[in-house]
């Protein structure tokens, strides 16, 4: 069962991160795109799962220091909170030092799809959260100027300054 969730979602991410790399093609001047609030809710296998994908439906989504939704933008526990609000209907705590303290703690080994990754990137612990995809990937809101990314937690940067994992949603044994 676990080994058929990690195979979904990578052939989720693969699809998903295979159009970025597609041309872009331009809608005529009377059609618009669509707000990012109707973005579809994205459902998995479990509910961790389905988090980690819920949060790749807002990739590009730019950053906004504050922001709790795709329209107005995300900062790093905005997206956190929307994710797991629309993927699993959890509640979570809107600052990075509160989500910290919620769930169990987990090694960076045993991560899982749906896992809060921490790092410390304002000379304080706990001061940038994301979500672990899978793969040693994360997707994050990074930072003024940036957009909802997907980053790997295993280059240079993100090693130095990494603080931590939580699990909110136990995945079923698999």
């Amino acid at each position: 069962m676990h080994r058929h969730n990690l195979l979904f979602l990578i052939g989720f991410l693969s699809f998903i991160l295979g159009g970025c790399a597609s041309q872009s093609v331009r809608l005529p001047q009377t059609e618009t795109e669509p707000p990012a609030a109707t973005a579809p809710v994205v459902r998995a296998i479990d509910a961790a799962s389905s988090v980690a994908m819920q949060a790749l439906a807002y990739l590009g989504t730019p950053y906004r220091s504050g922001g709790l939704s795709p329209r107005s933008g995300f900062d790093c526990s905005g997206l956190v909170g929307y994710a797991y609000r629309k993927g699993a209907g959890v509640a979570l705590p809107r600052d990075t030092y509160d989500l910290s303290h919620v769930g169990e703690p987990v090694k960076r080994a045993a991560l899982k799809p749906g896992d809060l990754v921490f790092y410390d990137t304002q000379r304080r612990a706990y001061s940038h959260v994301g979500i672990y995809l899978g793969e040693d990937r994360f997707i994050h809101a990074p930072s003024s100027g940036g957009e909802v990314r997907v980053d790997n937690l295993r280059a240079s940067y993100w090693m130095r300054r990494y603080s931590g994992a939580r699990r909110i949603i136990e995945s079923p044994p698999g």
